[in-house]
């Protein structure tokens, strides 16, 4: 950070540096257009409607008039950032020029230029990825993050400012200050300056002035204070020390700084020498209403407090390059911070170097942050190609040499993975993978053991990775999607933002947010959530339930000793955060540090359903992360169930496990949800608390009224097995299969009952149909343009489609689908609700229904889903007329275990059976 701006976030300012703010109202011309006003700073975006997403040149300008006695002066004129390249006029003379979007720079004034009022002028360019138009820096070939995700930035999206120096200066400042006590600096002066003496002071934050030394300015000059008793910086304990650099009378720069270390050992991260648990969030580090501009530095000192509310103590700054103040509040906050490159979309040798040019760039600015602990070079290979090519391997590994011989004082990693990339070199051996539960719960569990047990496919395959094999676990992105409260978006005339209308090229339409609540209305689905209101609360609880289980099975792996939450807050039409886009909390804030803790207590029952009065085996472990367990602790429970197991003392990064117990359930007459309370006490204090829910089911009754027949005789013993009287089909209330062909169909439309368990077990033509109706043959030798056509499958009876939710947005990974069962009729006595909880695990579908009308969902469809801002509708349980007969229609899999052993399946399968029974016929 340059001496002034340090000076700015400190609230002092150098006497022998004076500043102008030109920050304020600019006339402002986008490519044709009118003439107008904008705020600087800020990116145009931002301001005006019609040009939230444009590319294109543009023109600044304003007046302003240079303070007396500053004539003598050097002057230059600061640009804290400007998006993306930019010309500067001096009434109009050009004066200079930049590109790259991101970091500072500065043009000396010539004093011949200087009049009574001067007229500033920038014309910025922000390319599209036309390289024709934009030959020398076409879109794909610059780093821009985010941009190509939320929507383009440009113009002076950080301040601008006049300042008045003496031509002897300082231009850099470098302090590297460990848990060694020492600070060493190196500095640069400006040619005038060579040759005078440098007083260079240490202050605590008292201002009391701890250690001096003298330097004379040169080239390249360094000096080494010590501070024997200096308190060191860490997330509990953020304590800064600053120096001051006087140079002769020409010139004074303070910068804040802090005495830590951050390294790897044994695959653990090491905070001045104490392991530490990463309890991260990803930060896409935009704004409600300036996009890549703060509002202000109490507005990031709220949303760091915030963080630190929710647990956190680490912020993923992800792919862009933040405003100083952002840095400054996490020294002062105490947040540790992880930073990285903004990615190109295409690599070439020009691409290259501007990303080499940028992390520079950020060397320059940032690099004496003592909450800055990591670099990320590339993420998730977004600009380059590594599985297919080993130049681009090559090229990240050279790189992360050079930036760990750059900055030696933090970790580097070189390319932030997932599926199916991976790492060359690196010092963290992070990964992003995401998955729902329930839905993708078992998948979750195999994919966090393999990461812990040191998956192989985290480092290239191809021959040319240098793993060292002690690099510390991250699962440095995960989560799920929850989703915010529009009215709390809205203006208060009502009015949506802009990015309202953004998001439908995303996850196959289901991102875009406009028209929420009217999607909401037509799916008739107030009957399933009460009203829309209340529908947003559980979503978010449902993001809380994932968030938690996906933790606690990370905190059962010793090995894993860190996790990045995706993400701090929403980003216009991504909904994963854990505060919306106004960073307003969700409804789960206040509850959610007890789960992203140091020390974590996972219960893990063997099942999160059970039977009243019978014995629920739970299996017990406290992780303690960066905290210890010390002698003498006790784990107790209560609530429905209580009672208490001594813990032994357990170091840091570890676990304790308690072994299985048996919880004997407690009697009960109806369903109802069970909560265990957990709390781990020591020395009178509590370490950690949680709580386990668990879906209870009063005993069941063998004896079932209903009659049931079966071709199947696998489902014949399931339904006997749970109590049904297996008859003939001419004899029995309701007929029970996987799938049905032209026979049953048939006796449907005759007036036949069918409840179809259509789990995926039987082959059919992507419907409930093993066979294809003969009346079809002839369409199906319709051939045009070479191809044959079908009539849409949900147009043989019954008219349901199946689908298979593997490789569709259903498939529930990152944009969130949210599975209901509407708790009315037959189904009003399973507990919890409506949203898919835990004790689904086992039967969550991998299938679901499609052929259901809008008017049908909140009718005629028990049990479905919605994906991102309620789109792609989709059932789970529903039922049709066909003929004098009807079906009820399922994929829930409720075959995978014994009749009875998992109360869930067994209440869901006595629920559509009374659901078939209950069908309207003819007979």
């Amino acid at each position: 950070m340059s001496g002034t701006a340090e000076a700015r976030a400190l609230g002092t300012e150098s006497a022998a540096r004076q500043s102008l703010s030109l920050d304020g109202v600019w006339q402002f011309r986008h490519e044709d257009g009118p003439w107008r006003d904008a705020h600087v700073p800020g990116p145009w975006q931002a301001e005006f409607s019609d040009l939230v997403d444009t590319s294109g040149r543009a023109v600044y300008k304003r007046s302003f008039a240079v303070p007396a006695g500053w004539e003598q002066r050097e002057l230059a004129l600061k640009f804290g950032a400007v998006s993306y390249f930019c010309e500067v006029l001096l009434n109009g003379e050009k004066i200079g020029e930049h590109e790259g979007a991101y970091l500072p720079f500065e043009l000396i004034v010539p004093a011949r230029l200087i009049r009574t009022s001067n007229e500033v002028e920038v014309r910025v360019t922000m390319p599209s990825a036309d390289h024709r138009l934009y030959p020398d820096f076409p879109f794909s070939e610059i780093p821009h993050g985010k941009i190509s995700w939320y929507g383009r930035i440009g113009g002076l999206w950080q301040s601008v400012s006049l300042e008045a120096r003496d031509a002897r200066r300082i231009t850099d400042v470098v302090i590297t200050a460990g848990m060694d006590r020492q600070v060493r600096v190196n500095l640069d002066f400006s040619e005038p300056a060579l040759g005078l003496p440098a007083q260079l002071s240490v202050c605590d934050s008292d201002g009391a002035v701890v250690a001096q030394a003298q330097v004379t300015a040169a080239a390249e000059a360094e000096a080494l204070l010590s501070v024997p008793d200096a308190k060191l910086w860490s997330v509990d304990t953020p304590n800064l020390y600053s120096l001051t650099v006087d140079l002769a009378d020409a010139d004074t720069v303070t910068h804040s700084f802090g005495f830590r270390t951050i390294e790897t050992a044994e695959g653990k991260i090491l905070l001045n020498g104490e392991p530490i648990y990463m309890r991260g969030a990803l930060d896409q580090d935009y704004y409600p209403d300036g996009i890549y501009t703060p509002p202000s530095l109490e507005f990031l000192e709220d949303q760091a407090r915030k963080a630190k509310e929710l647990g956190l103590n680490t912020l993923r700054c992800h792919i862009k390059v933040p405003d100083p103040r952002y840095y400054e509040v996490a020294d002062r906050l105490g947040l540790l911070v992880w930073t990285e490159v903004p990615n190109v979309a295409t690599f070439t040798q020009a691409s290259a170097r501007r990303m080499r040019e940028t992390m520079e760039g950020i060397l320059q600015r940032d690099r004496n942050h003592p909450s800055i602990i990591a670099w990320t070079l590339i993420n998730e290979d977004w600009g380059t190609r590594l599985v297919e090519n080993a130049e681009h391997r090559q090229w990240l590994k050279d790189s992360y040499d050079w930036l760990k011989a750059k900055d030696p004082t933090r970790l580097v990693v070189d390319n932030s993975a997932c599926f199916p990339n991976f790492h060359v070199k690196t010092d963290l051996n992070d990964y992003h993978y995401y998955r729902s539960v329930p839905e993708r719960r078992q998948e979750w569990d195999d994919i966090t053991a393999q990461f812990a047990a040191g998956a192989d496919w985290t480092f290239s395959p191809l021959g040319d990775a240098e793993r060292r094999g002690d690099e510390p676990l991250i699962v440095s992105e995960f989560g799920v999607w929850g989703l915010p409260d529009p009215k709390l978006l809205r203006g208060a005339n009502g009015k949506e933002p802009d990015w309202f209308e953004t998001g439908s090229l995303w996850g196959d339409g289901v991102a875009l947010p406009h028209g929420i609540e009217a999607r909401f209305a037509a799916l008739d689905l107030h009957r399933t959530f009460g009203s829309f209101d209340q529908f947003i609360e559980q979503v978010q609880w449902y993001q809380f339930m994932n968030l938690r289980y996906q933790i606690e099975q990370m905190r059962l792996h010793p090995s894993i000793v860190g996790y990045v939450i995706t993400e701090l807050t929403d980003v216009h039409w991504e909904a994963n955060g854990l505060l919306d886009m106004e960073r307003n909390p969700r409804v789960f804030h206040d509850v959610f540090g007890t789960i992203n803790a140091d020390i974590v207590i996972v219960p893990r029952p063997e099942r999160y359903s059970a039977y009243a009065g019978a014995d629920l085996p739970i299996e017990l472990t406290v992780a303690t992360g960066g905290h210890t367990i010390p002698a003498g602790a006790v784990l107790r429970w209560s609530g429905d169930v209580s009672g208490h197991i001594e813990v032994p003392a357990t170091g840091p990064v570890s676990t304790a496990s308690l072994g299985t117990h048996a919880f004997s359930m407690p009697a009960s007459p109806d369903n109802r949800m069970l909560r265990i309370d957990f709390t781990l006490e020591a020395d009178g204090a509590v370490l950690a608390r949680n709580s386990c829910e668990i879906a209870l089911f009063a005993e069941r009754s063998t004896a079932r009224q209903t009659s049931i027949a079966a071709v199947d005789p696998k489902l014949a013993a399931y339904a006997a097995g749970l109590g049904y009287q297996i008859l003939p089909a001419a004899e029995a209330d309701i007929v029970l299969c996987h799938a049905v062909d032209g026979k049953d169909v048939e006796a449907i439309k005759a007036g036949a009952r069918y409840l179809i368990l259509a789990d995926g077990s039987v082959e059919t033509n992507r419907n409930l149909r093993t066979d294809m109706p003969d009346g079809e043959l002839p369409h199906r030798s319709i051939v045009a343009d070479g191809k044959k056509f079908r009539p849409s499958l949900d147009q043989h009876l019954p008219g349901i489609s199946l689908v298979e939710r593997d490789g569709t947005i259903w498939r529930g990974d990152w944009i969130a689908g949210f599975s209901w069962v509407r708790r009315d009729g037959p189904y009003a006595a399973i507990p919890g609700g409506p949203i898919l909880d835990l004790a689904f695990s086992d039967v969550v579908p991998h299938h679901l229904l499609t052929g259901f009308r809008p008017w049908e969902i909140g009718n005629n469809v028990h049990a479905g889903m919605v994906v991102g801002w309620v789109h792609k509708p989709a059932a789970i349980i529903g039922e049709k007329r066909v003929g004098r007969g009807g079906v009820v229609a399922t994929t829930f899999r409720l075959t995978q275990a014994a009749p009875g052993s998992d109360a869930m399946a067994a209440a869901l399968f006595d629920a559509l059976v009374q659901t078939t029974k209950e069908l309207p016929v003819d007979r």
